[in-house]
């Protein structure tokens, strides 16, 4: 979740202004989608911090990235195939409208998302059932 801060207020030592949780949904296979994520994460120059795909097609990725690629970012998660939730899409656009719009020092802090995505496990996928993110 994003921390309210200030235009002034120096930013406390090790916080992340922006520390964002995101859902989404995917109907590629789990194993396909981690690699692809991660792979397209660090085209970007972001950092993969850790990822996780179950059985079930429950996928995890924690990463972070430079401010200034946020719409680069926002964009390889859309071509990769998530269907983002509505309020991940909020706090995307509200990210890359900030970034462009505030200073230009902010565009080397670091943004932090935790990002779970519902794949559909083989069986699934192949009979057409998926649920949407909430």
């Amino acid at each position: 979740m994003r921390q309210a801060q200030g235009f002034g207020d120096p930013l406390p030592t090790g916080a992340i202004p922006w520390a964002l949780q995101m859902r989404a949904i995917s109907r590629q296979e789990p194993v396909r989608m981690v690699k692809s994520l991660t792979g397209a994460i660090l085209a970007c120059g972001g950092w993969v911090l850790s990822r996780s795909a179950s059985e079930t097609g429950q996928i995890e990725i924690l990463f972070e990235f430079e401010r200034r690629s946020c719409l680069e970012i926002y964009s390889i998660l859309i071509a990769a195939g998530l269907e983002l939730s509505q309020s991940a899409h909020i706090r995307f656009t509200e990210l890359c409208q900030c970034t462009r719009m505030v200073r230009k020092d902010c565009q080397g802090e670091i943004v932090s998302i935790d990002l779970e995505v519902q794949t559909s496990p083989q069986s699934a996928a192949r009979d057409g059932c998926l649920v949407s993110p909430q």
